[in-house]
């Protein structure tokens, strides 16, 4: 997809979503050079808990994972970012030939990739942009190397079910016959702990939140006023997640693509869920398309890190 596709694209996704009667913008448009630094921020925050759990249970149990990946393996990470977790698979294992990050946010990606082949010279790294919730593929590779798909973070928890079942799919498809999917699973706990985990005190959260206002105006030319709009994060017990707003602080009006928006005060835009799961529950979603191999918890069981197989 070209540039001025990818455009055109988000200029539908915005003005459809903004047209809704809870207004909502894709937790993907959070993701332009300055969003991708905020949220590594975000990730070294005292109340922002999964990463650090993450990054525990793969320092605990890298060799354990590393038996399960296989002997060559082509690993690709959707929605890599940083790359920062991935670090600790490729220091400690010796059995990834080829590292594939994932990322909507191209300049940021080219520089991490630059980066990584610097400190990884024995592993070919191919930084790949792109929209992992939409149809790409993979630059020309060793088919005979297992493909493992790396989708760390809990970042399907930003996913509705139904977009679930298309991910799902779509890593299938990535994985191929006898692939391999290494992902992480928030788990349900305690409303004040998973709530605060969006709403920290320094306020990390909520620059990143109405920085997607900021990404809109730069790529859209929209005039959106983002100091104009409140983060707040709040539990949905309905349906099992947080949620990110954006509240209006005023009666105000944006402009995209020649379109008004209305927003009236206390409206709010839904930019992201974070649905959290049980085991079981999670083990039930995969089964159409992935075994469960293995569950790798830490010592609360607050997070989990989980290896699924192509059925």
């Amino acid at each position: 997809m070209t540039k001025e596709e990818q455009l055109q694209t988000m200029l539908r996704e915005v003005k459809h979503g903004l047209s809704l009667p809870q207004k909502v913008l894709p937790s993907k448009f959070f993701y332009d050079e300055k969003g991708s630094q905020l949220f590594d921020q975000i990730t070294e925050l005292e109340e922002y808990y999964p990463t650090r759990m993450e990054r525990t249970i793969l320092d605990d149990h890298v060799d354990e994972i590393g038996d399960y990946l296989g002997e060559q393996v082509l690993l690709i990470e959707l929605g890599s970012g940083s790359s920062d977790k991935t670090r600790i698979l490729l220091s400690n294992l010796d059995n990834i030939s080829t590292y594939i990050p994932v990322d909507i946010s191209g300049e940021y990606l080219f520089k991490v990739g630059e980066m990584l082949q610097h400190e990884y010279p024995q592993i070919k790294i191919i930084p790949l942009q792109a929209d992992y919730m939409q149809s790409f593929e993979l630059p020309e590779i060793n088919d005979t190397d297992r493909k493992v798909v790396f989708f760390p973070g809990s970042t399907i928890g930003n996913f509705r079910r139904e977009t679930v079942n298309r991910f799902l799919s779509v890593v299938a498809d990535i994985a191929g016959p006898d692939g391999g999917f290494l992902i992480g699973v928030d788990l349900k706990k305690e409303i004040p702990v998973m709530e605060a985990a969006y709403n920290d005190k320094k306020g990390v959260t909520a620059a990143f939140n109405r920085n997607m206002l900021h990404h809109l105006n730069q790529s859209l030319d929209s005039n959106f006023d983002p100091d104009a709009f409140k983060h707040k994060a709040i539990w949905n017990e309905n349906v099992g997640r947080i949620e990110m707003h954006l509240f209006s602080l005023k009666d105000q009006k944006a402009r995209v693509d020649g379109e008004v928006i209305s927003f009236k005060k206390g409206e709010s835009i839904h930019t992201e869920n974070s649905h959290k799961y049980t085991l079981q529950g999670f083990q039930e979603i995969v089964a159409p398309w992935f075994t469960v191999k293995k569950v790798w918890t830490d010592d609360n069981n607050w997070f989990s890190l989980q290896y699924l197989e192509t059925r």
